[in-house]
Order: C-alpha cells, then sequence, then structure tokens
C-alpha cells in the first residue's frame, strides 16, 4: 500500500476513462494534476464536489494543472453524470478498487451501528516532479476546490 504523504509519489494506474479509452499515470507525467476520490456518481456530496472542482476548471487550467475524479463507478456511469451535470472534467473508474486499495482509501466506514467498507473521500494534489505535494483525507466538500486550487497556485 502506498503511503498518501507529502514527497510520496503515487502508484502507477491505467483505468478506464469517461467517453471510452483509458486514462494512465504516464500521459499526467511532467504536469501537476489533482486526483479526487470521491464514494459514488450523482450522490448530494459528490455531484457538488464535482460541480465545484468543473466550475473552477478554467483556474486551475490556467495553473496548467489537469482535475481528475476517481470513484468506483464504471465508465457509463461516469459518462452519464458528466452529461446530467455538464462536468468539464476527467472521470476515472477503479470497478475493482485496486487504486483505491493501494492508497489506502478503500476503508471500514459505520452508518447506525453497520459496518461496511467504502471509499474515504481525498484529494491528491500531484506536483509536475510526479510527487504528492499536499493530501486532503476525509474531505468536507463545502468550500474544498477552492482550497486546492489555492494550495495549486503554490506549485
Amino acid at each position: 500500500m502506498a503511503e498518501l504523504e507529502v514527497g510520496n509519489t503515487l502508484p502507477p494506474f491505467h483505468l478506464p476513462r469517461d467517453g471510452g479509452g483509458f486514462l494512465d499515470s504516464a500521459s499526467l507525467a511532467g504536469k501537476p494534476f489533482v486526483l479526487y476520490v470521491y464514494p459514488k456518481d450523482n450522490t448530494e456530496g459528490c455531484t457538488l464536489e464535482a460541480v465545484d472542482f468543473s466550475s473552477l476548471n478554467k483556474d486551475f487550467a490556467k495553473l496548467g494543472v489537469a482535475i481528475v475524479g476517481l470513484s468506483p463507478d464504471n465508465a457509463r456511469s461516469h459518462d452519464r453524470f458528466k452529461a446530467k451535470h455538464g462536468l468539464k472534467l476527467d472521470l476515472v473508474s477503479d470497478e475493482n478498487r485496486e487504486v483505491l486499495e493501494s492508497l489506502g482509501l478503500w476503508v471500514e466506514k459505520s452508518l447506525y451501528g453497520r459496518k461496511y467498507m467504502g471509499v474515504e473521500r481525498a484529494t491528491v494534489l500531484v506536483g509536475a516532479d510526479g510527487r504528492i505535494a499536499r493530501v486532503w483525507r476525509k474531505v468536507r466538500v463545502r468550500g474544498h476546490a477552492a482550497e486546492v486550487l489555492e494550495a495549486a497556485k503554490a506549485l
């Protein structure tokens, strides 16, 4: 399991993406990017987070920073999610949870005393050198995308 700590590198990934095809870490090499991890398409918090990142996409692009959302939903679900909310960012599918598990973001959760496995909402800002510049764990959605944008300005 990779440690999500500043200075470390993300494990390589090659995942199905919205719109068909794949997105891999090699295609992002040499450029800073945001990898935000969320539990499920079309849920309240996940939709708010995606819309917030999408609305700031031009500001991130001016900095040369790509935005990639990752969830265990399949690529077809991502296509519907993007179309429904007019999202302007890349979404990748980790249906087998390999990346989620390697990042330590497939975790035990509890709701009303019931324990289950699920995605821990997190964001990773990766510098052009491929190293983690900043990590946010157990993200609170409101205002988060703007906070990530401010951190990206410091790269």
